[in-house]
């Protein structure tokens, strides 16, 4: 069986760190199977959706390496909706209802009052074709409600395992608004039809709703998908994702320099009995992917864990992976000097400060100026390489005498104007004897 499976944003914002982690699970799954995925663009809301959107999708996607087999937009679709409402609607199975949001409201409450479930008790199928026509005469549109079997819908999902739905206990689901304009559920169950879509992957919020598709997929003849429901993401203290990180979008997360195998090593880890490890490539992190180590709690989101990876990332990187990237950074000295720092930053932006380091102007930290004079007496003339700082370290703790702490601290301060950074045996030739000379008596170079 050919696997296919699709994941279907809706090009009303950016996509964020919670779609990104729903796209990544249907291309983990795929990729080891040879299966192929759909991006479906869901923009049946004209109102809201936008062009310059769904090219953000399309351009994040690309930057995460999330490469589909197809391409399709809802919003070129509604043919095959129209012939689908009217076969539901011939089989009886779509019916319209005229109660507005306030009459319904109302109703909801009164059962609730009275103990019952908040669930539509059908009372537009009991009107006559006389009552339909005056609530019609009075300006009143229908909206489009499909009729539940009030069945239980069973499946084996790949993530949950047995799951049961009763749909006794929901409300027959809205397809089509009084506007005329379709709903989420029924043109996606149509498109996973017509593009022939094996498997469904996705969050698990979604796993009433798939009781209520299993209903419409088998309503029009369709196979019905294996389905796969994963937990949510929540915050590092284990609560709901603020909204500030659970928006967090990949655009950002671009511009703040993340490597894309950053994030997407972070969300196929997080959640899972593997250990959240950063990985080089989407094919390894497929490999190592099976829906039996997600665990039942909601993932844990860490932006902290985020910068731990990258960091770990960016440290295995190797000069040719980021030349051109620190080249538009206006950050490239070579690769003695990507060496140098790789291993003292979280995200490749920070080479700027390095870079800036070793070029100079910097106002040098010099607390002790008679200590930094003496160290400039017998600071080594020509060119520098690996072995000058020693060299150097030890004439300054010959002359003055300190050592440790007291030696390599001072030392260190006046040549970066910081109290941490690189490993000076590899800074030291790159800062140069001349700038060395003038940051060592206390001036900006």
């Amino acid at each position: 069986m050919s696997i296919r499976l699709r994941f279907a944003p809706s090009p009303t914002g950016r996509l964020h760190v919670g779609n990104v982690r729903t796209a990544l699970m249907n291309w983990l799954f795929a990729i080891p199977r040879g299966g192929q995925v759909l991006l479906r663009i869901d923009d049946t809301d004209l109102a809201r959706s936008t062009k310059e959107y769904e090219q953000s999708i399309v351009d994040d996607l690309a930057w995460l390496g999330l490469k589909w087999n197809e391409r399709a937009n809802q919003s070129h679709r509604f043919d095959a909706y129209e012939k689908a409402a009217a076969k539901l609607k011939a089989a009886g199975l779509l019916y319209p209802a005229y109660e507005t949001e306030e009459e319904l409201d109302r109703r909801r409450k009164i059962a609730q009052a009275t103990g019952k479930p908040p669930v539509y008790d059908r009372a537009a199928l009991k009107l006559s074709d006389a009552e339909r026509a005056k609530l019609e005469s009075e300006g009143r549109k229908p909206h489009w409600r499909f009729k539940l079997s009030g069945a239980r819908k069973d499946w084996d999902d790949l993530v949950r395992g047995h799951v049961s739905i009763d749909t006794a206990s929901l409300s027959d689901p809205v397809l089509i608004r009084e506007d005329g304009a379709f709903l989420y559920t029924l043109p996606s169950v149509v498109d996973d039809i017509d593009f022939k879509i094996t498997h469904i992957v996705r969050g698990e919020d979604h796993v009433t709703n798939s009781g209520v598709q299993i209903e419409i997929f088998e309503a029009l003849g369709g196979p019905v998908p294996q389905f796969g429901h994963f937990p949510l993401l929540v915050g590092a203290d284990g609560n709901a994702l603020s909204k500030r990180i659970g928006s967090l979008g990949v655009g950002e997360l671009a511009a703040e320099g993340y490597e894309p195998m950053t994030v997407l090593s972070h969300l196929a880890k997080i959640g899972t009995s593997d250990a959240v490890e950063v990985r080089t490539s989407i094919d390894q992190l497929a490999a190592e992917f099976d829906f039996a180590k997600i665990g039942r709690a909601p993932a844990r989101f860490d932006p902290e864990d985020l910068k731990r990876l990258n960091a770990a990332l960016l440290h295995q990187l190797d000069y040719s992976a980021v030349k051109t990237r620190l080249a538009k950074l206006e950050a490239d000295r070579g690769e003695a000097f990507w060496n140098a720092i790789r291993a003292n930053i979280q995200v490749l932006p920070e080479a700027r400060l390095w870079a800036h380091i070793v070029d100079g102007p910097i106002e040098p930290f010099v607390p002790d100026a008679v200590f930094a004079a003496a160290a400039a007496e017998v600071l080594p003339t020509g060119a520098y390489d690996a072995t000058t700082w020693q060299a150097f370290t030890n004439a300054v703790k010959e002359k003055t005498g300190a050592k440790g702490k007291a030696l390599f601290m001072p030392l260190r301060q006046a040549l970066t104007g910081l109290d941490h950074g690189p490993e000076m045996a590899a800074l030291f030739p790159l800062i140069g004897e001349e700038r060395a000379r003038k940051r060592l008596q206390g001036q900006a170079a």
